[in-house]
């Protein structure tokens, strides 16, 4: 038996992006819409809203995650997952994550179309809290279903304004009652796009993604002393800020002199932030990421060891702090064969690659068999407003994606269970 040849509408899924887009759009043409905001309530309402219009059960969990199920022939296989998020960065762009949704959402409009019944249900997912732009850490609402991290964990996440994510989930009215975890998916499909440049670079159109770099966030502190401007020697000075500084390059030196390594201080908050005062105190962020957890481990060895060197030489006190820790994900063969057939079967070039970012497909790995699928953006650009997927790569992977879904499906209908009783789900 084959995969059918269903087509998905290409100008309908254009058209959706470019609506969504609009629920806080920004001048730049990019999108502000942060996770538990009043934007994201309104994406999050207009997504139940044409998820039902197509017989669509919607549910959703105690931590925000949304679930659009769609029956199967068999009620005794797991559903089949295509999810990624809609919430953005705070000047984000109108592909990253947003994709995957809509994507999924025209995959199941075309099944809905031509009245096709697949062997396990689908589900259509949006996970809350994929960037941690305002509660970190990123990837939050899949972590929990995953079981990395329980509600309570998420719950008291804070926001730079001092929210706790239990209250802005409160507050936009989509916390639902299903337990967390307790809709036990049967495998995952995430199309993204790349948010690098390789794709693009090569004229390719699919990238079949094996697995996600690990991911390790830190928070550091650096404690001076304040003092005033014009009336401390420089030989008597604590200045924090001049110490972050030297830390900032140093962290730039160790991932360069390790290959593959990529390491960034995107945060760095100065106190008391006046311009006739010594700083007294900085905090700062480092994003870290590798493919190999033992590198991981040296490079985090590197930075206390930079630490201990500035505050013996500055006497100042400095603190480094693991907040997040995303080990190195493999995908499922099995998914990764479906894209692969899916891509070959419909004509388009491809190659097999490593995700540079983390994305809710690595926390699913856990608990699921997963694989993601990628798109070429404009220059490799992601995380700005200026992000841009074309027309034809959008095409490309929401038909990659349906195919994939429905090869999988076809594949392993009657061998899935068993996995899926065994670890869908698992706390």
């Amino acid at each position: 038996m084959r995969t059918p040849n269903l087509m998905i509408d290409a100008e309908r899924l254009w058209s959706d992006l470019m609506e969504t887009a609009r629920i806080g759009g920004t001048t730049k043409g990019g999108i502000r819409r942060l996770t538990l905001t009043d934007e994201d309530r309104a994406v999050r309402e207009w997504f139940r809203s044409q998820c039902e219009r197509i017989g669509c059960t919607v549910r959703i969990d105690e931590v925000g995650n949304m679930f659009a199920l769609r029956p199967g022939r068999r009620a005794d296989l797991a559903p089949i997952a295509i999810g990624s998020h809609l919430d953005t960065q705070p000047t984000g762009g109108k592909f990253d994550g947003v994709l995957g949704v809509l994507a999924g959402l025209e995959c199941l409009r075309t099944l809905h179309e031509a009245g096709y019944e697949t062997n396990a249900p689908l589900a259509l997912v949006n996970w809350t809290n994929e960037e941690g732009s305002r509660f970190a850490p990123a990837m939050l609402g899949s972590g929990v279903h995953a079981g990395v991290f329980d509600r309570a964990y998420a719950d008291a996440r804070q926001d730079p304004a001092g929210v706790l994510f239990g209250e802005a989930l409160d507050g936009i009215g989509f916390r639902g009652d299903e337990r967390v975890g307790s809709i036990a998916l049967g495998a995952m499909f995430e199309l993204h796009i790349e948010q690098g440049p390789i794709l693009e670079e090569e004229g390719r159109t699919i990238g079949v993604v094996k697995g996600v770099q690990g991911m390790r966030w830190y928070d550091v502190e650096i404690v001076g002393r304040e003092s005033h401007a014009g009336s401390t020697p420089m030989r008597s000075r604590k200045d924090a800020l001049s110490v972050a500084a030297r830390l900032v390059i140093d962290v730039e030196r160790l991932a360069r002199d390790v290959a593959d390594a990529v390491a960034t201080v995107g945060m760095v908050a100065v106190h008391p932030n006046s311009r006739n005062v010594v700083p007294g105190r900085v905090n700062l962020s480092i994003d870290l990421r590798h493919p190999d957890a033992a590198v991981l481990d040296e490079l985090e060895l590197g930075f206390e060891k930079v630490l201990k060197t500035l505050e013996a030489e500055n006497a100042i006190t400095a603190t480094l702090t693991r907040i997040w820790d995303s080990p190195p994900v493999p995908f499922d063969e099995g998914c990764l064969a479906s894209i692969r057939k899916a891509s070959e079967d419909a004509g388009f070039p491809w190659r097999e690659m490593v995700s540079g970012a983390g994305h809710d497909a690595a926390y699913i790995a856990r608990i699921a068999p997963t694989a993601m699928i990628f798109i070429p953006c404009a220059g490799g650009l992601s995380h700005n407003e200026e992000e841009d997927a074309s027309f034809d790569d959008c095409r490309a992977g929401a038909q990659v994606l349906l195919q994939a879904v429905l090869d999988y499906d076809r594949r392993f209908a009657d061998s899935v269970p068993e996995f899926q009783r065994s670890r869908s789900g698992a706390r």
